[in-house]
């Protein structure tokens, strides 16, 4: 076994799977407290932080299922080619930033509602509080998957 196929968090790891539920159970649950409620699309930053999330969801059932097949085929790490990591590493990279941005943007308002009182109950408000959370949490597995797999890429 190559010293590179048993790097923690690279594509087709075991952990990388790991990384990639985590990714899909906080982006979901994000999803998931955000939309609980209509009122959110009155403002644009919270449509946004969905836009995101809904692109953010299939890209990491994606990457989960393509794990999945390589840790339980043992097949992939070994055929893994430099494009294909390439190509998944900008993919987090991307992904990473405009989820950062959607977190930031969407606690930042949430932060102003509630200062500013009357724009939403505070049940609301607590609730996008808490989409924010499980974002930067998402955000930080995405972050640290697209750094393993750039810290792997040299030595394909």
């Amino acid at each position: 076994m190559a010293e590179t196929e048993g790097l923690p968090g690279s594509f087709g790891t075991s952990s990388s799977l790991a990384i990639r539920l985590g990714q899909i159970v906080f982006s979901t649950a994000s999803l998931l407290f955000m939309c609980l409620d209509v009122d959110f699309y009155s403002y644009t930053v919270f449509s946004n932080f969905v836009v995101v999330m809904g692109i953010l969801i299939p890209w990491s059932l994606t990457m989960a299922m393509v794990d999945a097949w390589s840790v339980f085929t043992d097949c992939a790490p070994r055929r893994r080619r430099r494009k294909t990591v390439f190509m998944i590493i900008v993919g987090d990279m991307f992904l990473s930033y405009i989820l950062l941005a959607a977190a930031a943007s969407t606690a930042g308002v949430t932060d102003a509602m509630i200062k500013a009182g009357g724009f939403c109950s505070p049940k609301l408000c607590s609730r996008y509080q808490l989409s924010a959370a499980m974002a930067f949490l998402c955000w930080f597995l995405l972050i640290s998957s697209s750094l393993f797999n750039l810290w792997q890429l040299p030595s394909l």
